[in-house]
């Protein structure tokens, strides 16, 4: 296909997707950021085909505009985009992770628009960490505004093919309410988990006892806290929906521990478990993920030195890797962290082969 496509913003999302859409062959990707350092460096790095001085001649020159920006600047260049002169079938599009306000916004607009949120992400943020491959795997959902017709969905999905990301189409508000539930929400969940063990002064031993479990379930706590300020702000009231539902449940558990009965308790234990193992483990959800593998070594000089180089001759990347010391109900006392899961299954076979250490995935 032949396009010319426009990114407004060059960090991690935008990069990443600059980056994806030149494997088309009759692609022209142009790239611009309020940070001219930015797109000048993009350029360099080969990210955008070209780094057009002007927003406007760039916006004017382009079949499709992707807004790659945190929702409140997107909305501002919504608003700017009526007083630019456009091509009268231009397709724009943005990668926002909540849809309500954008769509709303997108109401007033005179051409067509397409809401878009990529699910993906990185440990690593900015133009730097960009990658073609983030995309793969994971689910990338567009929320049509009213109006826009069948084909130019169709275009914008070809276009997006070569992420190699599962798209899908949805109505807005169900989007919002489905990232409320999986993702919005536990990051509250998480936040509240964190702030509960900074209050325990009590015990200050506990935060010692927390570098297992507790910070692996606790990991998303440390996301940017800017960027859930306003994904909180802006989706609140789904948010606030999924509490209350998390209070009753919650008011619900309280009231079984009060009972004690180890029949009605193991129970409950037995249902999470059994929807938490019936989850699919393929692909990317809606929360960043990293692949964990869990490997059991004894505790000598050298022993990761030495599992590491085995990766690094069979060229495996490593996100993280950390020592467990508090073990109870979890596998391993060395976690090695990857971007993929076929990165963990290579890695799982390279110390399966080489060395006699145990591995799993939990």
């Amino acid at each position: 296909m032949k396009a010319n496509v426009l990114i407004i913003g060059l960090g991690l999302i935008g990069g990443s997707l600059a980056k994806a859409l030149q494997r088309h062959d009759d692609v022209h990707v142009a790239g611009y950021d309020a940070d001219p350092l930015t797109a000048r460096k993009a350029f360099k790095m080969g990210i955008i085909n070209s780094c057009p001085p002007s927003l406007e001649k760039a916006a004017s020159e382009a079949d499709v505009i992707v807004f790659a920006t945190p929702v409140g600047a997107t909305l501002r260049l919504m608003e700017q985009s009526k007083f630019w002169d456009l091509k009268k079938d231009v397709i724009l599009t943005d990668t926002g992770s909540t849809k309500a306000q954008i769509m709303e916004a997108a109401g007033t607009l005179n051409h067509a628009f397409i809401g878009g949120h990529p699910m993906a992400g990185s440990h690593k943020s900015g133009v730097e960490a960009a990658k073609d491959m983030l995309f793969e795997n994971a689910f990338y959902i567009l929320t049509p505004a009213e109006g826009v017709s069948t084909d130019q969905v169709a275009f914008l999905e070809e276009l997006l093919s070569v992420t190699k990301a599962n798209i899908e189409v949805l109505p807005a508000d169900e989007h919002d309410y489905m990232t409320a539930i999986v993702s919005h929400f536990p990051h509250l969940i998480a936040a509240s988990l964190v702030h509960q063990l900074a209050k325990e002064e009590q015990y200050p031993f506990a935060k010692q006892l927390a570098a297992g479990g507790f910070r692996d379930i606790t990991r998303i706590a440390s996301s940017n806290p800017e960027m859930w300020r306003d994904i909180t702000t802006q989706n609140n009231r789904m948010i606030a929906h999924q509490l209350t539902n998390w209070m009753a449940e919650m008011e619900g558990l309280r009231n079984l521990l009060l009972d004690n009965k180890p029949e009605s308790i193991e129970q409950y234990f037995q249902q999470a478990k059994t929807v938490r193992d019936e989850l699919p483990i393929a692909g990317h959800g809606a929360l960043f993920s990293v692949y964990d593998l869990y490997v059991d070594i004894p505790d000598v000089p050298g022993v990761i030195s030495e599992l590491t180089g085995y990766l690094a001759e069979e060229q495996i990347s490593i996100v993280n890797l950390r020592i467990l010391e508090t073990r109870e109900d979890v596998f391993g006392i060395l976690v090695i962290s990857f971007q993929t899961p076929e990165d963990r299954e290579r890695a799982k076979n390279c110390i399966s082969k080489r060395t006699a250490y145990d591995t799993y995935i939990s």
